[in-house]
This record gives structure tokens, sequence and C-alpha cells, in this order.
């Protein structure tokens, strides 16, 4: 028995989420789907490094499995994607060690948030990038979002359905970026919470929309209470877009704003936030 980890890209949008269940239409059922057509087995039981919600997209999600089968790295690439439809894609595969962890052996995880600001919605972009129409103060939110960062209870950013142990997250980076009409933000942690990204974004746009001072971030924070904060934001513009793994250095993974650039880079005006 060996273990295999697996890159993968995918568009969320139409999917339920990464993780199986019972209504299906899932990426995590499309993945083990195609990977019962090509092992010519009756199931694979995949782990995965994040479990995306509903709508959410992924760069670099990374999973792991564990089979008997003997492929070439290549032959693992080729193969699945021949049985995956086009909005997923396993960019690489390799062999790693049989106690590597996709999900617990991670120590950092970076989302971004793409963002258009524009009086007028673009057919061509939706369901990839979120949008508002309101002309953002990017000043303000940089202001609010200093104050999110560090070690905290996030109990006012995580959903009713949250599963997690323990609200507390250490928050290591929330850069905001913008190139024309586009805001890039990006959101770099040990670990999130249910919607937490999402609802950290409909925070930080209430500030922008100057609906509220940038200290409301801080004064959410010391709450810790869901109902005080902004709705959760649209799914359409998260990315998983990078995993961390100190212990596995070998893995073929692109830094964050690289992995943005191979995928968006013909479709967004981005550059490195």
């Amino acid at each position: 028995m060996s273990r295999i980890a697996l890159g993968l890209c995918y568009d969320g949008s139409g999917w339920h989420g990464w993780q199986t269940q019972p209504g299906g239409h899932t990426v995590q059922d499309a993945l083990e789907a195609a990977l019962s057509a090509f092992l010519a087995t009756p199931s694979v039981a995949t782990i995965c490094a994040g479990r995306t919600d509903a709508g959410v997209h992924a760069l670099q999600q990374i999973v792991h499995l564990d089979t008997e089968a003997v492929r070439r790295d290549e032959s693992w690439v080729r193969g699945l994607n021949a049985h995956l439809p086009s909005s997923v894609s396993v960019q690489w595969a390799q062999p790693v060690a049989a106690d590597f962890h996709a999900r617990f052996d991670a120590r950092v995880r970076t989302y971004f948030y793409i963002l258009r600001s524009a009086p007028v919605r673009s057919p061509i972009l939706q369901g990839r990038v979120g949008w508002v129409h309101d002309r953002l103060d990017d000043q303000a939110m940089r202001e609010a979002a200093g104050m999110l960062l560090g070690e905290h209870d996030f109990s006012a950013f995580r959903s009713a359905e949250c599963q997690a142990a323990s609200p507390v997250r250490t928050l290591q980076a929330l850069d905001i970026a913008r190139q024309g009409d586009f805001l890039i933000f990006e959101f770099r942690a040990n670990a999130f919470l249910h919607h937490m990204v999402r609802n950290l974004m409909g925070t930080l746009l209430m500030i922008g929309r100057r609906r509220r001072p940038p200290v409301w971030a801080g004064d959410l924070l010391l709450a810790r209470d869901r109902r005080l904060a902004a709705p959760t934001f649209m799914p359409d513009g998260l990315y998983l877009a990078h995993v961390a793994y100190p212990d596995a250095p070998h893995l073929p993974i692109q830094a964050p704003a690289d992995a943005l650039l191979r995928h968006l880079g013909a479709l967004l005006p981005v550059r490195h936030p």
C-alpha cells in the first residue's frame, strides 16, 4: 500500500462544495468516481487539505489517498483527467510518505478573494469573481484588516454550522491590493473556520462602503457574536490558493501569487499583490 498526493484545480461554480454528501455533485464525489474508473476498483477514499464550500474554487487543493496500484506520476494526471469533468483537473501527482496527511500536516492555508468594484456587473466574469457596484474605501478596509491580524477568537466570523472544536485561529496576513476595478484580498492563516473568509469579506465591505468605521472589525472580534457582524458574502470570487507543508518541501506546490497568475492571468488584469 502506498500513499499518493494529488494537486487539484477546480472551478467551484455549480458544485456543492468539496465534501461528499448524500445528494452528490461535489468535487470529492467527482474525484473519487474518477479514481474508481481509473483504478478499476469499487471505491477510493480521499482526504483533502481544506473542505471548500459550494461555489468556492481551488487553485491548489491538496489531496491524499492510499492505493496498491502502481502508476507513473504522469499516468495519474492523464488517467484521472480523462475521467474528470472539465471544471476539475489534477495538476500533478506524487508519492508521499506513509504518514503524510493532506489536512493535519498543513501548517498554513492561503485564500484569495477576487472582487470587482464597478457600476455594472460583467457576465463574462460571472461565478469567477465577486462583484459590488459601490465605490470602496480601500484604506478603510486595510485599516480594519490590521485589527484582525494575530491569534483571536473568530466566533463573530464563523457559521452556525461550523464543526471546529475551537473558534481560535491565527490570521497571519490579510492584504488588499487594487488592480483597476479589481481588488485582490489575500487571507493567510493556520486554518479557517467554516465561512470565515466570506464573513470577513462581508465585514470588510461594510467598512469599505463607509457604513461602519474600521474600528468595527475589532469590536466584532471582542463581541464574539456572529449576529452582530455583516452577512456572509458571495462565494464567487473565493479561491483556495496555497497549502504549506513544511515537512514535505518536495511537493510541487506553487507560491500563491504564481498560482493565481497561472490560472487567472489570462482572465483578470492581476499582478502579485
